[in-house]
C-alpha cells in the first residue's frame, strides 16, 4: 500500500521505493524515520536516539524528526503499516522478546528488514563488539 504524498522535502530523509518498501528513511543509513519519529514520540532524547543509532549524525536526527513532523499523515501511513505488518507476522509488540530476537518484515516489493539488536554489540558503542 503506498503512502501519502510527501508535503515537505528534508534533506537527509529519502524515500524509495526499493528501499524498505518506500518507507521514508535517513539518507545513508536505511535507518526508517518511522523508528526515530516513535522513539521520539515517547520521549526519548536526541542523545539517546543517537545512542541506538550511531551511525546517524545530530542534523540527521533534528532532520528525521522535522520530517515526520511536517508529514505526520505519511508518519501515521508508515507506522500503521508497520503495525499491520507486525500483526500478519504474530508480532503484535515487543512483549515476551529477549534483546536480541529479531524478526523479519516483508514488506512488499523489498527485501526482508531485520529489526533488534545484533548478538554482541553494545548499545552506544559505536564499532565495538
Amino acid at each position: 500500500m503506498p503512502l501519502p504524498t510527501i508535503l515537505v522535502p528534508h534533506p537527509h530523509v529519502h524515500v524509495d521505493e526499493h528501499v524498505l518498501g518506500g518507507s521514508p528513511y535517513v539518507a545513508t543509513s536505511r535507518v526508517p524515520v518511522r523508528r526515530i519519529y516513535a522513539f521520539w514520540q515517547q520521549r526519548a532524547s536526541v542523545e539517546t536516539i543517537m545512542k541506538r543509532f550511531p551511525q546517524l549524525t545530530p542534523a540527521q536526527v533534528f532532520d528525521a524528526i522535522a520530517f515526520a513532523l511536517d508529514n505526520e499523515e505519511v508518519m501515521d501511513a508508515d507506522l500503521a503499516r508497520e503495525q499491520d505488518i507486525l500483526a500478519r507476522v504474530g508480532h503484535g509488540g515487543r512483549a515476551g522478546r529477549g534483546p536480541s530476537e529479531q524478526i523479519t518484515l516483508p514488506f512488499e516489493g523489498a527485501s526482508p528488514v531485520r529489526i533488534g539488536r545484533r548478538a554482541g554489540v553494545r548499545s552506544g558503542r559505536r564499532g565495538v563488539r
